[in-house]
């Protein structure tokens, strides 16, 4: 005798339907997140390349905040010395052409501002800290408040700040050393700015003294110049080191965040026709459950 029953193949297909819906939870997931699974665990094997890629791509985002801030004090620096670059060569013009013509209406305030620009460049701050104090950041770096003070004043005297360098790290192995302090750039340019207060105040005219004052200040303010170019220039260097380190850094993330989406990213195309499908399977799957539940012997015995 042929025997019916319905009831294994019902268990067996409800638990197909199950089947089918978890599949189709887990890309309905895949499409919310962009991601193919929730945690490392379902990564297997390739969870720890991907953790491992995750700690290097950290330290790579490091190095470049790091040369990102370092950047802008470079910047300031810059700024800051083009500043008394320029100031200082517009004092010079000035001094050249007193001393060609013998007149000197302005040449007092001239040279009072051109001392103010240089001590307020010194003294520039970054976030509330003297920029070229080294470690000295409690006080300003450049002592003299006015040109007068420079009278008698020894260049050593002249100057709060020490020797001490900053150093930042920007690669793997990488340290870069930068800081500039008021010492370097204006050690040679007190001279200059002494011999020019000891020969003032200047008037209309010059007198044959204040001449010859002017002619060794001229010298003297060469000197310093030449100083807060080279300095300048030493700074322009480590600005296009810090930039390449930074370029390197960010090529490195890119690099590194590309690996861990190849792993983790999911294939949304792909997942958006898994979804398709399942979801297909699925009413195909109710479907059938529908005309299984449906059956009755009694339709057969009648």
């Amino acid at each position: 005798m042929t025997r019916v029953a319905t009831i294994p193949m019902q268990t067996t297909l409800a638990n197909a339907i199950q089947r089918s819906q978890q599949a189709l939870n887990t890309s309905q997931l895949q499409l919310s997140t962009g991601k193919k699974v929730t945690d490392y665990a379902g990564l297997g094997l390739d969870a720890v390349r991907t953790l491992s890629a995750r700690s290097m791509l950290a330290q790579q985002d490091s190095y470049q905040s790091v040369a990102s801030r370092v950047s802008t004090t470079l910047s300031l620096y810059d700024a800051n010395l083009n500043q008394i670059d320029s100031t200082l060569s517009d004092l010079r013009t000035q001094l050249m052409s007193a001393l060609g013509t013998g007149d000197s209406p302005s040449l007092q305030t001239t040279l009072e501002g051109a001392f103010s620009d240089v001590r307020a460049s010194l003294n520039a701050t970054e976030g509330g800290v003297p920029l070229f104090a080294g470690s000295q950041t409690s006080d300003s770096p450049f002592l003299p408040e006015t040109l007068e003070d420079t009278v008698g004043l020894d260049s050593a005297d002249a100057f709060a700040n020490d020797n001490v360098r900053q150093s930042a790290r920007m690669g793997d192995g990488v340290d870069v050393q930068y800081g500039i302090t008021a010492s370097d750039v204006g050690t040679n340019l007190i001279p200059a700015f002494r011999t020019l207060a000891e020969a003032g105040p200047f008037g209309d005219k010059l007198t044959d003294d204040q001449k010859a004052a002017i002619q060794t200040a001229l010298d003297q303010l060469d000197t310093g110049l030449s100083d807060v170019r080279n300095v300048n220039a030493a700074n322009g260097r480590r600005q296009n080191q810090v930039d390449s380190l930074s370029t390197r850094a960010s090529e490195r993330s890119d690099l590194l965040t590309e690996v861990i989406g190849g792993v983790e990213d999911a294939d949304l195309g792909q997942v958006a026709i898994d979804i398709t499908q399942r979801q297909t399977v699925l009413e195909a799957s109710y479907s059938v459950f529908a005309q299984l539940s449906s059956l009755s012997l009694t339709n057969y015995l009648k």
